[in-house]
């Protein structure tokens, strides 16, 4: 699936994927799911499961807040 795709149909989550494709300067341009879930511990915990030498990619498929934006978190929730 193209990583165009990929984006549009895991809006606003973390992906994991085996890429299959690469452009000239290595960045992946297909790719297959392996993982995806709002939190990105998920994917990480995918990661950790993969045979060495795996070749996979991973993204949020979100915004990203700008540099300049600041967060305020209450403890405990």
């Amino acid at each position: 699936m193209k990583i165009a795709t990929i984006k549009k149909k895991y809006k606003n989550e973390w992906v994991l994927v085996k890429v299959v494709k690469e452009d000239t300067l290595n960045q992946p341009t297909e790719g297959k799911v392996i993982a995806h879930g709002k939190n990105r511990d998920v994917i990480y915990e995918k990661m950790r499961k993969l045979p060495a030498g795996f070749r996979v990619a991973t993204f949020y498929t979100g915004k990203i807040p700008p540099k300049d934006m600041a967060f305020a978190f209450q403890y405990p929730a």
